[in-house]
């Protein structure tokens, strides 16, 4: 039966649903056309997004926006990114809207800059409108595509934030470095021209009295506009005013005024606070947070705790405007150093360091108070060149090494007043010992322990070595801190002794002599660990760990009361009485001279230790001629310096 054959309502519903059904097929059609090209529009907004993100990173004028003079707006946007250095954005394409049906839309872009590695990064969202053009989409170009903050005329600049060095402290919290003011003396190549540049350096350099080729090498081949550094002085050097007077008549020399952190005078205690200094090329490389041109510890105590002195440098991203004003726009502030507390103190570093000042070659003076082991100087001569003595210098340490052989004795059952020998010679082994050169001949024959020390009798404890157990001198040492492991924090030694010496080694042993080093160090903790009546650890940083000495009991208050007896004796009957008009507590001290080399006479190093109230003292003297006269004298300088 055909369509006509039906019912004329039967053929209007037939009508009706074809209609119906045809519409929907139009509909559908339609709608999938509209969701293919909203894809295609979504997805050609996305590739815009993605082209202007990749020139960002790269630093240019997106292809894809409109700009009226390429060229011009590039130079601009170099302008506004020169204040950044080498820093570019990362950039990423965030969301993108694009209305249905319409022919505009917006590109969402997130931009991250790394100002300084390992820190927190500058984050922040822009946006971009663009709208349909022909068969592409498109946009305007403007510097607030980069960074919507900026203003009419305004540029981005990234600075670095310099923390302030920590201080380093001494005794009591005084402040032994901090930021003093100082000169840098140079060349402005600004102001003086290229042909005469190196004329003005060999003047300057003579005047500031610095090495003459490497300056003129360094003014020559700097930059038009650079400063050449020659020397920076304190303000208060007194060659500072030589150089001033030479200043104006030299093209291009200029003085400018700074800071430093520095100590309180010239080589303040340099073998042990080092100094600081623009980072080396090797320091630059082994740490991601220093930069060229930041200030670091180059050695000592400066450069080991140069972390914590540092701090953490921050940064800050201004907008800056034509007339120079700026604006943040990120920060992050930078974290100052900690101070470094040592126990040095002012007044007695530079005591020691004025009483060695004429010494001619390595020389030490250490001071240790011993009612808490802290150090109160580290001095060690010029003529050392540059050496640490007070803490590495090994030395045999001769008769101020008595003191040992004496606890060794008292330990072995003796007293002060037991009776010894005191010959002109001894012999032991076939090998002959004898008293010092200006041994009083008047006082050899029977003898007390406590004269023999006051004296400085050689034989006497020679002759009395054998009395003690194999490890008895060894033993003492331990127990007065002499042999123990330094933990100063600072590259330091202590003393070696013999363990179980015998025959002529045990003799030489006993007087400071053969295998026996010390180095003033130990020689100061020796006297300190007397006064206090126990063991004492020299500390130089208060707040670190300290390992505890080991190895032999502690010298006991018994013990200790009976030394002191003995080395009283030394200032008030024996080879230091030149020390009994000092003002202050009773002084006890022990003198000596120690023997090296195969010369004949011997050559001889000096040597003194020294104790008065809560103080005790080591001075050493390389090469000097005796223990009294040379090292006795210095001690006795130091004292009344301290004293003022």
């Amino acid at each position: 039966m055909s369509v006509t054959d039906l019912p004329r309502r039967s053929r209007r519903r037939s009508r009706s649903l074809v209609a119906a059904a045809v519409a929907l097929a139009l509909l559908l059609a339609l709608g999938g056309w509209w969701w293919i090209h909203r894809d295609d529009d979504t997805d050609a907004v996305r590739r815009l997004g993605q082209q202007i993100a990749m020139d960002l990173r790269a630093g240019t004028v997106p292809d894809g926006l409109r700009v009226d003079d390429r060229d011009a707006a590039q130079e601009h946007l170099d302008a506004v990114l020169a204040g950044m250095g080498r820093l570019r954005p990362s950039v990423t394409v965030g969301a993108v809207e694009v209305p249905d049906g319409g022919d505009t839309g917006t590109v969402h872009l997130d931009l991250t800059w790394t100002v300084h590695e390992g820190k927190a990064p500058w984050r922040y969202s822009s946006t971009v409108p663009v709208r349909r053009s022909g068969d592409s989409w498109t946009g305007d170009w403007a510097a607030t595509v980069l960074a919507p903050e900026l203003g009419e005329g305004e540029v981005l600049r990234a600075t670095r934030v310099t923390p302030e060095r920590g201080e380093v402290l001494g005794d009591g919290g005084e402040t032994i470095v901090t930021r003093r003011p100082v000169v840098r003396v140079g060349i402005d190549r600004g102001q003086v021209p290229a042909a005469q540049a190196g004329s003005s350096a060999r003047q300057l350099a003579e005047a500031a009295d610095v090495t003459v080729a490497p300056f003129v090498t360094a003014v020559e081949s700097a930059g038009d506009k650079a400063f050449v550094e020659a020397i920076v002085l304190r303000a208060d050097a007194k060659e500072l005013e030589r150089v001033r007077r030479a200043v104006p008549g030299i093209a291009g020399a200029r003085l400018v005024d700074g800071s430093m952190d520095l100590p309180p005078s010239s080589g303040f205690a340099s073998a042990v606070l080092g100094r600081v200094g623009p980072a080396t090329a090797e320091i630059i490389s082994a740490d991601p947070q220093v930069r060229a041109g930041d200030v670091v510890g180059l050695s000592g105590l400066q450069a080991t705790h140069d972390k914590e002195l540092r701090g953490t440098s921050g940064f800050v991203v201004e907008a800056v405007a034509e007339d120079g004003t700026a604006r943040d726009l990120h920060r992050l502030d930078a974290v100052d150093g900690t101070p470094l507390r040592t126990t040095l103190s002012i007044n007695h570093q530079t005591a020691a360091e004025d009483a060695l000042a004429d010494v001619p070659k390595a020389g030490a003076v250490v001071a240790i108070r011993p009612s808490d082991g802290h150090v109160l100087a580290l001095a060690s001569a010029k003529g050392g060149s540059g050496q640490p003595t007070a803490t590495l210098g090994q030395y045999a340490p001769g008769s101020t090494f008595k003191p040992v052989t004496a606890l060794a004795q008292l330990r072995a059952g003796a007293t002060p007043g037991t009776q010894l020998q005191c010959p002109p010679t001894i012999t032991v082994d076939g090998r002959e010992f004898k008293n010092y050169d200006d041994y009083p001949s008047g006082r050899n024959g029977a003898m007390t322990l406590k004269d023999a020390i006051a004296t400085s009798c050689n034989t006497a404890l020679i002759g009395a070595r054998d009395r003690l157990p194999a490890d008895g001198i060894s033993s003492a040492a331990a127990a007065l801190g002499m042999t123990q492991t330094p933990t100063l924090g600072v590259p330091a030694a202590m003393g070696q002794v013999p363990a179980r010496p015998t025959g002529t080694d045990l003799a030489a042993t006993s007087i400071g002599q053969g295998e026996v080093v010390a180095t003033p160090l130990s020689m100061a903790t020796v006297m300190a660990s007397i006064v206090a009546e126990d063991r004492v650890t020299p500390v130089l940083l208060p707040g670190a760990t300290t390992a505890p000495a080991k190895g032999g009991a502690p010298i006991t208050a018994g013990e200790a009361g009976q030394l002191r007896e003995m080395l009283r004796a030394v200032v008030t009957d024996g080879s230091a009485t030149f020390l009994g008009d000092n003002p202050g507590g009773p002084v006890i001290a022990k003198t000596g001279t120690a023997e090296y080399g195969s010369a004949s006479p011997p050559r001889t190093h000096a040597w003194m230790i020294v104790a008065q109230d809560d103080l005790a003292v080591a001075v050493f003297v390389e090469d000097g001629s005796g223990g009294a006269s040379v090292a006795g004298s210095i001690a006795d300088r130091y004292l009344g310096l301290v004293r003022r």
